[in-house]
Parts: C-alpha cells; sequence; structure tokens
C-alpha cells in the first residue's frame, strides 16, 4: 500500500527510498544490486536535460572566446565535484589552470574535511565571488544537489550583480525565482537517495556526468581536440611524449621519426606540429593559420573526418 502523507521535506534528494527501505537487512550482494539499480537510473536524467546542458557548452564557449573563465560554486560534495572537473581541465586539454576554477565553500580544507557551517554563509560566498574579480565575461554555474544551499544561492547573485552569465546544476527542482534569473538551469531529476539524503550517490554521479559533459564539449568547441585525439597537450615528461608522437603518427601518418622531428620542430605542441605537417608551413605560419581559424584544426586544414 502507498502512503499519501506528505513528505517531511520536499527536496525529492531529502526524501526516503521506497526501493531501499530494507537495505539495512539485505546482504552484501543484495546491497550491490540495490545501488546498482538506483544508478542505472542516473544516465536517463543526465539525458533529460541535454538542451541546457549544450546551452551551457554555447555560453561557456562563448565566455572563453571573450577571455573569460568558467567558475563552478559548491559546498560539501558539490563543491568537490566542481574542484575535481576543473583541476583535471589544464591536463587533459593544456589550458591555464585560470579558465575553469573551482569554487568550494570553506575553501581548500573543505575538500579533506567537512566545513559544515559554510553552507549558510551568504557573506562568504559573495567574498569568494568578489576574490576573483568575477566579471561579465565569467560564467559561474553553481551546483546544488538539493536546489537550495544559501551559499551557492548567494555565489549565483553576487556573479549576476557582476553581469556574468550564470547556471545552475540540480537534482531537486530549484525555487523559481532563481530558475527565473540564471542564464541555464540543468535539472536531472534523479530521485530519493539509496540512503536518504547521501547525495553524493545518485545525484554525485549525475553532477559529476554533467560537468565532465560541459568541460569536454567547451573544450572540443575550442578545439582542443582533432577528430576524437587530445591534440592541445604538450609533450613535458615521457609519458606524453610517447603519447605525443602516436598521436602524430595517427592524426598525419608519419612515422616516429618524423614525429619526434615534428613536436620539436613545434616546442612539443601537437597541434601546432599537426598543423605544419598538414599545411608544410614552419611553426610561426600554423601559429597564424590557427589563430585565424580560432584553434580548430579542421578549420585550418579541411580535413574531411574520417569514415564511420
Amino acid at each position: 500500500m502507498t502512503s499519501s502523507r506528505k513528505p517531511l521535506d520536499p527536496r525529492i534528494t531529502e526524501q526516503r527510498n521506497p526501493r531501499t527501505a530494507a537495505i539495512d537487512l539485505a546482504s552484501s550482494l543484495e546491497i550491490v544490486d540495490l545501488l546498482n539499480a538506483e544508478d542505472r537510473t542516473v544516465a536517463d536524467a543526465v539525458a533529460t536535460q541535454r538542451h541546457a546542458i549544450a546551452r551551457a557548452i554555447d555560453i561557456a564557449e562563448k565566455s572563453f572566446r571573450a577571455g573569460g573563465r568558467l567558475f563552478y560554486v559548491g559546498a560539501g560534495t558539490s563543491g568537490r565535484l566542481g574542484v575535481l572537473d576543473a583541476s583535471e581541465c589544464p591536463p587533459t586539454f593544456g589550458v591555464d589552470p585560470e579558465m575553469v576554477q573551482g569554487i568550494i565553500a570553506g575553501g581548500l580544507p573543505a575538500l579533506t574535511t567537512a566545513q559544515e557551517g559554510a553552507v549558510d554563509s551568504p557573506q562568504a560566498a559573495q567574498d569568494d565571488i568578489a576574490a576573483r574579480f568575477v566579471g561579465a565575461k565569467d560564467f559561474v554555474i553553481g551546483i546544488a544537489a538539493s536546489g537550495t544551499t544559501p551559499y551557492v544561492r548567494a555565489a549565483l547573485d553576487e556573479a549576476m550583480k557582476r553581469k556574468a552569465a550564470t547556471g545552475i546544476i540540480a537534482c531537486s527542482p530549484p525555487h523559481d525565482d532563481l530558475l527565473q534569473r540564471v542564464s541555464v538551469a540543468i535539472l536531472p531529476i534523479t530521485g530519493p537517495e539509496a540512503v536518504t539524503g547521501s547525495t553524493r550517490m545518485k545525484a554525485g554521479t549525475a553532477t559529476k556526468l554533467v560537468l565532465n559533459t560541459i568541460t569536454t564539449g567547451v573544450m572540443i568547441r575550442m578545439g582542443k581536440t582533432f577528430g576524437n585525439l587530445m591534440v592541445d597537450l604538450r609533450a613535458t615528461n615521457n609519458k606524453l611524449r610517447d603519447r605525443s608522437e602516436r598521436i602524430l603518427i595517427e592524426a598525419c601518418g608519419v612515422d616516429r621519426e618524423r614525429a619526434r622531428e615534428l613536436l620539436k620542430e613545434a616546442d612539443g605542441r601537437v597541434k601546432l606540429a599537426i598543423v605544419m605537417q598538414k599545411l608544410g608551413v614552419d611553426r610561426k605560419a600554423a601559429e597564424r593559420a590557427l589563430e585565424e581559424g580560432g584553434g580548430v584544426i579542421r578549420r585550418v586544414t579541411r580535413d574531411d573526418p574520417p569514415p564511420v
């Protein structure tokens, strides 16, 4: 029999999940199966937000091409996920660490130790946004699994005052007044957690999928890949030199020796080496061509995509 009693908390992420109500009596294998069954719903929830995520990618690209930055702002798990995604952009795509930044309530100590009071501090959020001189060229995305985090709301309010583009990622619908004011709202509604209120689970997984898609999508739009090859990396150690050589062999059809020569001539910059080889030009000419093509190799070389 289904209860018609009104939930004690309207936030979906804080409600009890009837499918896992007896999980405390489950065996280890049953726990695994119950959690896996819940996790399988996450990708579908994210897919419902495909248009909003694409909109966020477009806003981020516009911001980057104007010299702006992307900020993720969150508390607790949401903040940690933002910091994680931001920190992975420089090694993956060769970008400046300032380009994508994660801001977490409570600062760096909150990455490893819970700073529970920080979530309720609007003034700290305003100060954190001000300290980074957020302005009209920037894009600030708040992450709040429950949709109600005071720190995130205050950070977005401050970003709006500074004329930045804004977005919200939440797994429970935020208040309508916030939805009407942000540039984009991404709302993968993942439902009640297997363990009530533990938003590091389904909500956290959905958030990570969304963040990965935004940064990967905008980096592709910015020309950080050639096809699906990561080309905007620098060969700064043995592992990356080997990867860089293999990318050149794959993309340009050269042998290992020629790949090494190209990397040396391009000062270790794979994207530049590809353009040099394909156009038969020196480094300076390749740099000019890439600048004119917005950093996208195919706009410069006119290569057709490989057959599927």
